[in-house]
């Protein structure tokens, strides 16, 4: 493990609030789709890192700002605002152009001595991450005294999911090196995303969803205090558990045999979040799915595919098993429990009744009952792949990064949180970005599958 990191201190020294350069609509309301009102109204913050080797004589911050308000011509409602119906007390979209915002910083140390790894201090208050909540897209660029550059794309959850925002991102670096964008985003929510007439939907949903409000939300109960944390996954470790998981002639994904090593190390970390001290006896995992390609099933008209549709599409399967059953099985056993947890909502009916059961339950905001803390004190960790998500691609006409990643600004959720996606060497390895219980990051890292990430791993 490197030395830590020194302290550092991060001086703002410029604001702008950029506007679509010229909107491709007059302003109007946005409602939101039912699944959109699933989606928790988190931030969701990318963290994007260049080195100095990257940007020799390009002014980035005037680059930035005009081709960000070129892209927010076609993607509207990352311009706008959030309010309230005062009807339904739903949140809303108004697409006027208020604008995005966006901060210029310097940081005062070099990129090197950055904390990679312990994400609970790069993510002090205010430094790296600045939350606006007037805005629903902000952007902080921050300079390094080595010159490299750190981007942070944050953004309200009621605009999209990974898939949209990973699209947003990726027009927003086609149209800074004057590229035609490769996707021409959908805002049609209510019209691709409605509910069955009449509603319905199997009762086993009244067991994993509930109906919420912003303040619960904002006050999840937590058993103990998580940790943040990020590490570098090597393409060698990821082919040898995809290789144990596939014995005996079964078939697993590495996600799954992924999933099945770190369900195993659950168990083995003794992690205790039972409120009356009793070990649990159960464990549980989860994943978030993507509907876009079970939705556009629903109509055979080939423009009803839902690839290229801006909004939130996501479900979560959940696993549970018990810790004796995860213990005594082989990595192939476990991938498999994880294969038929994940296959119980990768189809269209699944997406259909959550629709419906959302329809049956507005007006209000909904959440999986194990997000929001009422999983019943049985330690749950969610996992969420980002293997589609643009990294090294996301070059803004100043080279590719050497990291990209998603951190969370987030101080309460009722689980414990993965996100994987490619590293930007685009050499197979992954980084995974975790909210953890210590006890579960002290075991992941008595292995070296999950190595902390450091300087060394992003050649700085």
């Amino acid at each position: 493990m490197e030395a830590e990191a020194p302290q550092f201190e991060v001086n703002f020294t410029r604001k702008f609030i950029v506007k679509a350069s010229n909107p491709l609509v007059k302003p109007h309301i946005l409602t939101l789709s039912n699944l959109d009102l699933l989606s928790g109204r988190f931030p969701i913050t990318y963290f994007y890192f260049y080195s100095n080797k990257s940007h020799a004589k390009v002014n980035i911050i005037e680059s930035l700002n005009s081709s960000l308000a070129k892209t927010l011509n076609c993607y509207y409602p990352f311009a706008g605002r959030i309010v309230l119906n005062p009807n339904t007390n739903e949140p809303e979209i108004v697409c006027d152009n208020s604008g995005a915002l966006v901060l210029e910083a310097q940081a005062s140390i070099p990129l090197n001595k950055l904390n990679f790894y312990d994400l609970d201090q790069s993510l002090q208050k205010n430094k790296l991450v600045s939350i606006y909540p007037d805005f629903l897209s902000q952007f902080q660029v921050t300079y390094y005294t080595c010159g490299g550059v750190s981007i942070t794309f944050t953004f309200d959850h009621a605009l999209g999911d990974a898939s949209s925002f990973g699209k947003f991102l990726l027009s927003w670096s086609e149209i800074a090196l004057n590229k035609p964008i490769s996707c021409v985003p959908d805002h049609q929510r209510n019209l691709r995303i409605s509910a069955r007439n009449p509603p319905r939907y199997h009762s086993s949903l009244d067991q994993s969803f509930v109906k919420c409000t912003m303040e619960e939300i904002m006050n999840i109960p937590t058993a103990k205090p998580l940790v943040k944390r990020l590490y570098f996954i090597d393409n060698s470790s990821i082919n040898q558990l995809q290789s144990q998981a596939c014995r005996n002639g079964k078939k697993a994904t590495k996600i799954e045999a992924f999933s099945a090593y770190v369900w195993q190390t659950m168990v083995k970390a003794n992690i205790d979040t039972s409120t009356n001290k009793t070990h649990n006896e159960m464990c549980k995992m989860g994943w978030l799915v993507d509907g876009r390609s079970r939705l556009h099933k629903r109509d055979q008209n080939p423009s009803s595919n839902m690839s290229n549709y801006i909004g939130n599409v996501l479900s979560v399967a959940f696993g549970e098993a018990s810790v004796s059953d995860l213990k005594k099985g082989s990595i192939s056993d476990v991938a498999n429990m994880v294969h038929e947890a994940i296959s119980k909502v990768t189809n269209e009916e699944h997406f259909l009744d959550l629709i419906d059961w959302i329809e049956c339950h507005r007006p209000g905001l909904m959440l999986s009952k194990i997000v929001l803390g009422q999983g019943g004190g049985v330690p749950a960790l969610v996992l969420s792949s980002g293997r589609m998500f643009p990294v090294a691609e996301l070059d803004f006409a100043f080279g590719s990064p050497v990291l990209g990643t998603v951190c969370s600004t987030v101080e309460r959720i009722g689980v414990a949180y993965m996100n994987q996606r490619p590293s930007a060497k685009g050499d197979g390895s992954w980084t995974v970005s975790c909210i953890l219980w210590p006890e579960l990051a002290a075991a992941l890292e008595s292995d070296s599958i999950f190595q902390p990430m450091t300087a060394g791993h992003l050649q700085l």
